[in-house]
């Protein structure tokens, strides 16, 4: 089987602002995440989803660090939807973007597979972003038209396969229509499945080649903003399951289709929207 072609955009070097950012990031992470791991109580939000101390500790020390480097406001997954929908509306000049842990269900309960997601947004793009897995000691950035990179080299995919039966794909199926659902479970297109619960990581992780298909049926703008700069400066090609642009989904809870091989995204996204 000959080896499928990947573009790779080309890479220049971090800005000084991203390597700023990834310290920062960094800082935090030691300084109010990682000697809380295992060590938190935990209440659940509205949502149903969950908050701990080191979730409030994080965002509050990032909201400092981050505006230190460009004073612009901050919208972070711990706001309330009002505080949220104000920033958005005040982010004339950008806005910085934050999941203080995406994956706290795993952090609280031991499991190594958490992140810390920053992105900066100018005119509702990101234009940079930074997801760290502490676990993992591994940094996932990006900049527009500069390249993704992990752990400051620029991240080159793995080879991916050909074909949907051979694919590994990270699908969560809470949000998906039910039909969907039903089909995904007893007839999947692909090899195998996963599933860890974190976004951001996600997304990273399909840019990096680890996942050959993606699917979520509803992400936060938290969830993406970052994950989505790394995944689209990787060379990987995206959609919504409403939309062929991802851009053009909802803003505050965007459904994803991801294929870093060009193919393989057609049958995917083709797959998926047939069995609506």
């Amino acid at each position: 089987m000959s080896s499928p072609t990947i573009k790779v955009p080309a890479y220049g070097t971090m800005s000084a602002m991203l390597k700023a950012v990834i310290a920062a990031v960094k800082l935090v992470t030691a300084e109010e995440i990682m000697p809380r791991y295992l060590k938190v109580a935990h209440q659940r939000k509205s949502d149903g989803s969950l908050c701990t101390e080191a979730d409030l500790a994080t965002q509050a020390a990032l909201i400092k660090k981050l505006q230190a480097i460009l004073n612009v406001p901050v919208l972070g997954e711990e706001m309330t939807e009002d505080e949220q929908h104000a920033a958005w509306t005040e982010a004339e000049h950008g806005l910085w973007c934050i999941d203080p842990i995406d994956g706290t269900s795993n952090f609280v309960r031991g499991l190594p597979y958490f992140a810390i997601s920053v992105a900066l947004i100018r005119d509702g793009k990101s234009v940079l972003g930074v997801v760290y897995d502490p676990s993992a000691k591994e940094i996932f950035a990006a900049e527009q038209n500069r390249g993704a990179f992990l752990n400051g080299e620029k991240l080159v995919s793995r080879i991916t396969v050909e074909t949907l039966e051979d694919a590994l794909a990270s699908v969560d199926l809470k949000r998906l229509k039910q039909d969907l659902v039903t089909r995904l479970a007893t007839n999947p297109p692909y090899a195998s499945q996963r599933n860890y619960g974190a976004s951001a990581l996600d997304w990273c992780y399909t840019a990096a080649g680890r996942y050959d298909l993606y699917l979520h049926g509803g992400q936060k703008l938290w969830d993406y903003a970052a994950g989505s700069l790394i995944y689209a400066e990787s060379g990987g090609h995206a959609c919504c399951i409403e939309h062929d642009e991802f851009a053009a989904g909802n803003l505050w809870q965007r459904s994803v289709i991801l294929a870093r091989d060009k193919n393989l995204f057609e049958d995917w996204k083709t797959w998926i929207r047939a069995k609506q």
